[in-house]
């Protein structure tokens, strides 16, 4: 083709082209660099429109290309708008925040031909009224970080060879009909971070029938339609993740046969069930705002979060040292219990309704033992395979029961240490007092503790309507936490027995015991030494059982508080408190109020006696207590063979008087110490 003066030159064989123009293989002419890879042949041999990797359009518009271009010549340089710059021979427009197409320079016609850089089959774009001025060849437009704020209709129509579409952190509000028209062979799609409220109401499919991704994550979509995904059947990942969903349909994914992957992460599904989940028979991946969620798609293969600290997918509980100490609480707690019930029993005392007080509270913090053992046996039965059964488990009505035993154990130990404290009270702060309570006035009282506390436990289990499945909010069945799915019967009743009876409860615990330390030391004042150190004694065990239930409820008050606030409480925190905190005064009561009681500790020594008289074991009572009186380093090797010798020279193979010896030798220990 012949080339004006103008627009060519000649250049000999030793000389290059000049700045702007390229050389027509081995002719001695030079063209303007626009006129390569033009898709027309300028050079008389072709060579302008040999290895033209790149795609080329054609300008038809006068406006500005919005995106990468090559500054091929001075010419170029001016088309650009003051807001991009040329960097490295490429115009940069990116993130520039443009509404409209801005104006072009005069230099550029309708039939200009530009380049455009791409990488491979890929255009990027930045403004969406460009996209739909551009040729219908790339495959790639990236409009992200802009600030458009509506798709209009047909405003792809041309890109019929798109497959990758990018909106992401735009100002997008909707959606409407036909907004996708012509994106045929759409593959990708992503609208993340916008503002979406809805979707139409008519598939999305129908006009993306290959749509096989699409990120809805972030936006402010409240409701689904189950039309939106009709027709959808290429769709294989689906992400509408962190949206104020309200509701999603029973049916809402029944269309997408063929997805494997999908995200509700950060979305409340109040109405879950396996239902819901049934026909996603390709499902691998789903991901949820809440471990508990993942009992509803049981036979898919990742669930995330894979743990609430409280279970995995595994097991019912999550760290192995739980899952070891809690038979290790639970013994503790029963042995301690029933080993107090049956020193109590058979040793008489004068005050017999504060035995019969002993006693029931002995009986209700053996329950939080026999709950602990229940929890590790289903443990153990589900080990390895804990999500298959975590719905039916939480749903059923072993869980209901054994929840429902912790909270009776909890409330009547509560209420019993309650009566018991204020019972001491009214004794040391007004001795004077005519009010002494009976056997049968006790034994009242102990009957209608235990009936309150059996209501408590059990009206959760009456009103399914109120309080939905109460005690089945975690694997381990106690309603310690709250969240937005529980409903506002539950939230009220557990508020009120957290907060309100328990809190009053412990609050006058640690004022009457206050009292009563300030009563003790104001008559103490001018007693003798003998009675100050009885003073101290009594003050360390005042202070222990105030410090212990402050060590038990405190983190149980400040864990609901925060649930209430809607503050995210770790499952595992949970679960520390229900297997260690929770415990704590069942498995400490039977040495505060019966083992450390001086009264206790007399009577118990004149049982031992009398017994050691009865089984011939006078002699080795005797040289028990001279190794106590006159401690020696060999003192430990003595006791224990004092006590092998008791045993086999007298036949006591009873495990239980065995315990009672050892006993009674710690308290001939106790009584040398404070006589020293």
């Amino acid at each position: 083709m012949a080339k004006s003066s103008t627009d060519s030159s000649l250049y000999s064989g030793a000389d290059v082209c000049p700045l702007g123009q390229f050389p027509c293989g081995n002719l001695s002419v030079c063209l303007p660099q626009l006129y390569h890879c033009n898709g027309v042949q300028d050079c008389a041999n072709g060579a302008d429109e040999e290895n033209c990797g790149e795609k080329w359009y054609v300008w038809h518009l006068s406006a500005c290309v919005c995106m990468f271009l090559l500054c091929f010549s001075p010419a170029v340089l001016d088309v650009f708008p003051d807001v991009c710059f040329c960097e490295a021979g490429r115009v940069n427009c990116n993130k520039k925040g443009l509404l409209s197409v801005p104006a072009v320079s005069s230099n550029i016609t309708s039939n200009t031909r530009i380049p455009i850089v791409t990488s491979g089959q890929n255009v990027y774009i930045y403004d969406a009224v460009l996209a739909v001025k551009l040729a219908a060849l790339s495959t790639r437009s990236e409009l992200n970080s802009n600030q458009i704020t509506a798709l209009q209709p047909d405003q792809f129509i041309r890109y019929r060879h798109l497959e990758r579409l990018i909106l992401d952190e735009n100002r997008i509000t909707s959606m409407r009909q036909k907004s996708f028209e012509g994106l045929k062979s759409l593959f990708f799609l992503s609208l993340l971070n916008n503002s979406l409220e809805s979707i139409p109401k008519k598939s999305v499919c129908l006009e993306m029938p290959r749509l096989n991704w699409l990120e809805l994550e972030g936006n402010r979509i409240s409701s689904l339609w189950v039309s939106s995904f009709q027709n959808c059947t290429t769709l294989t990942v689906l992400n509408i993740s962190n949206n104020p969903l309200t509701h999603i349909y029973e049916d809402q994914f029944d269309m997408f046969v063929n997805l494997q992957s999908l995200s509700i992460e950060e979305v409340e599904i109040p109405n879950i069930s396996i239902q819901m989940f049934r026909s996603l028979s390709n499902l691998s991946h789903i991901y949820f705002k809440k471990f508990e969620y993942c009992g509803y798609s049981p036979n898919v293969r990742s669930c995330k979060p894979n743990t609430d600290g409280i279970s995995t997918f595994e097991n019912l509980l999550a760290n192995i040292i739980l899952r070891v100490f809690v038979w290790v609480v639970a013994f503790i707690i029963c042995f301690g219990n029933i080993f107090v019930i049956c020193l109590r029993s058979c040793i008489a005392s004068e005050n017999q309704h504060h035995t019969m007080s002993i006693i029931s509270l002995c009986c209700a913090d053996c329950l939080m033992g026999v709950y602990l053992f229940f929890i590790g046996a289903f443990d153990i039965k589900y080990c390895g395979e804990y999500n298959r059964h975590a719905q039916l488990w939480m749903e059923s009505l072993q869980c209901q029961l054994i929840g429902c035993l912790a909270m009776l154990s909890t409330e009547v130990s509560v209420m019993l240490l309650t009566y018991m404290t204020l019972e001491k009270y009214l004794c040391i702060v007004f001795p004077f007092h005519n009010y002494r309570a009976g056997r049968k006035q006790t034994l009242c009282y102990l009957i209608f503790i235990w009936v309150l506390g059996f209501i408590i436990a059990v009206i959760p289990l009456w009103d399914k309507q109120t309080f939905g499945n109460y005690y089945g909010r975690n694997g381990v069945c106690f309603p310690l936490h709250s969240d937005e799915m529980e409903k506002p019967g539950a939230r009220c009743y557990s508020t009120g027995i957290f907060l309100g009876l328990n809190l009053f409860a412990f609050i006058m615990i640690v004022f009457s015991y206050t009292s009563m330390f300030y009563s003790v030391q104001k008559t103490a004042k001018t007693a003798r030494q003998s009675v100050y150190n009885k003073e101290v004694s009594i003050a360390k065990r005042f202070f222990f059982i105030v410090f212990t239930d402050a060590m038990c409820w405190t983190p149980i008050f400040i864990l609901k508080i925060l649930s209430l606030l809607r503050v995210e409480i770790a499952g595992t925190i949970i679960l520390w408190v229900v297997i260690f905190i929770l415990p704590i005064n069942s498995a400490l009561n039977p040495i505060l109020y019966t083992i450390t009681a001086s009264s206790f500790q007399e009577k118990l020594k004149l049982c031992l006696k009398a017994k050691c008289k009865q089984a011939g074991l006078r002699e080795t009572s005797q040289k028990v207590s001279e190794v106590y009186q006159n401690p020696s380093p060999g003192g430990f090797w003595e006791r224990n063979y004092i006590f092998h010798k008791a045993r086999t020279q007298n036949n006591i193979h009873s495990f239980f008087n065995i315990c009672l010896l050892i006993f009674y030798s710690i308290l001939q220990s106790e009584q040398y110490n404070t006589n020293r």
